[in-house]
């Protein structure tokens, strides 16, 4: 195996474990963690394919950013509704997430 393979397996299973614990877990804060880790998953990616495929120049890195951007607006609006919903119901459980929705 080459060192592409080895960062796409890493990958890969980070992104497993991330989406495994978004679909199993109850609880907002693990489930935002989780969110994260698959983010971080593609990061992982998106620099083994820049610096393997397009011949070292950084494109991927450039995505990384973005990537980065979108991860921190996610954890602050999410942080932000759990609380709220904390505040609101003293628990953190997805379950009661619904009346949200509409």
């Amino acid at each position: 195996m080459t060192a592409l393979q080895h960062y796409l397996l890493l990958a890969v299973a980070l992104f497993c474990i991330g989406a495994w614990g978004v679909l199993a877990r109850r609880n907002i804060i693990l489930v935002i963690m989780c969110i994260e880790l698959m983010l971080n998953a593609v990061n992982i990616a998106l620099v083994a394919f820049s610096n393997y495929t397009f011949g070292g120049s950084g494109k991927g890195q450039v995505f990384v950013f973005f990537v980065f951007a979108v991860a921190a607006a996610e954890v602050a609006i999410g942080l932000a509704i759990t609380i709220a919903q904390y505040r609101l119901r003293e628990r953190t459980s997805v379950d009661e997430m619904k009346e949200m929705k509409g």
